[in-house]
């Protein structure tokens, strides 16, 4: 996405900005709802798009975008998984995964940036960064369900740890080649 020009001759990098994030929180709350239930807490498509839009747009356009989805979500459109909307998903059993993806794209965002070419760190990087959300989850999870902790990882992470290190590592594979395709492409420009 190349960015138009002002009346002085600069790149408006800020409208094409703007158009970026919205474009990235409308692919979270086409794919964040996607989900396959396996228990009580569903096989989601929220992260896989995150660390994708990692690779893609960066930290701080990834973060904003995910930000806005959740603020959409908390106003009761049928974002987060399951094509469940409102206060009582976000702040119910399953909220603090939902809330442990924003620190999670940060810590991602850190290992792209860092080292550019190493995947294997990324994938290490993006496995150590979604325990942010199993951990959130899981605490969030005992706390409003009355369970014991070790029981919340039961339900709500170990069930999931061998498909997001799949997801990781199909990140990890395709978005630096996306990103480099689009650059060449003309399509990326910052």
């Amino acid at each position: 996405m190349t960015a138009g020009k002002t009346a002085n001759g600069h790149t408006d990098n800020k409208t094409l900005m703007i158009a970026v994030t919205a474009l990235m929180a409308a692919v979270l709350c086409i794919l964040g709802p996607m989900s396959l239930p396996i228990g009580p807490i569903p096989i989601s498509l929220t992260n896989l798009a995150l660390y994708f839009m990692v690779y893609l747009v960066g930290t701080k356009i990834s973060a904003a975008a995910f930000f806005i989805y959740m603020l959409l979500g908390l106003a009761g459109l049928p974002v987060f998984s399951g094509y469940a909307g409102g206060p009582q998903k976000l702040f119910g059993p399953t909220g603090g995964y939902i809330i442990g993806f924003l620190p999670m794209i940060f810590v991602c965002g850190w290992a792209v940036g860092r080292c550019r070419k190493n995947r294997l760190i990324h994938i290490a990087a993006f496995e150590a960064a979604t325990w942010i959300p199993y951990l959130l989850g899981s605490a969030y999870l005992a706390y409003t369900a009355g369970m014991s902790f070790s029981a919340a990882l039961k339900v709500g992470v170990v069930p999931f740890i061998l498909l997001d290190l799949i997801k990781i590592c199909a990140a990890a594979a395709a978005g630096p080649l996306i990103r480099e395709r689009l650059e060449k492409a003309g399509v990326l420009r910052w």
